[in-house]
């Protein structure tokens, strides 16, 4: 049995596979939200998933060109910005807490001292009010 290489599309789908493949990879797609997967390749171009899966040519192609797009690199460069970001909110999250921490340790100070501070004048209103006079060293004022 031999095998003729017969086209698995027609020309018109291969080429609306193309030209939408073409759309997504300079980032201005007409049908979808321009993201690089499959599933908008097809939406995109306005054929089936299966009527998709059979144009290998561009199947294979796009594989190719999935990493090199320009498209592609702006996704990956949000990609990356995104996990820098994360990982600053992160940072900023622990420093928050590092600070709230202290915050709740100073209250907590504060509070000890206000309720010794208070102790202390309510004693101090309690004690007699007797002054007793120091004796005075004749050596100072001589």
């Amino acid at each position: 049995m031999t095998s003729t290489a017969q086209p698995n599309v027609s020309a018109k789908v291969e080429q609306a596979l193309r030209d939408a493949m073409e759309r997504l990879f300079t980032g201005k797609p007409e049908r979808t939200d321009g993201q690089l997967t499959k599933n908008n390749l097809w939406r995109e171009a306005e054929v089936s998933r299966a009527t998709m899966n059979r144009a290998t040519d561009v199947l294979a192609e796009w594989d190719t060109r999935l990493g090199t797009s320009p498209a592609s690199l702006h996704d990956q460069k949000q990609a990356e910005e995104i996990t820098l970001l994360r990982r600053h909110l992160k940072q900023n999250r622990q420093e928050r807490q590092q600070l709230q921490d202290q915050v709740d340790a100073s209250a907590t100070v504060i509070a000890v001292l206000l309720a010794e501070n208070a102790a202390l004048r309510e004693q101090a209103t309690n004690r007699s009010a007797v002054i007793v006079p120091l004796a005075r060293s004749q050596a100072i004022y001589e």
